[in-house]
């Protein structure tokens, strides 16, 4: 696995650490999955174009 280091806005970090408590899951996983989801988001939106 690779390790990479992120900054959040305050409020974003909030948000995530809120949804990642409320899900019982770890923070890095809560924000893996978005950003893993937003990137299947961006390619579909590419290859409409």
């Amino acid at each position: 696995m690779v390790q990479i280091t992120i900054f959040l806005e305050p409020a974003a970090a909030l948000l995530y650490q809120r949804i990642a408590q409320a899900a019982g899951k770890p923070l890095e996983q809560v924000l893996s999955d978005a950003l893993f989801r937003l990137a299947g988001e961006l390619s579909l939106e590419a290859i409409k174009e």
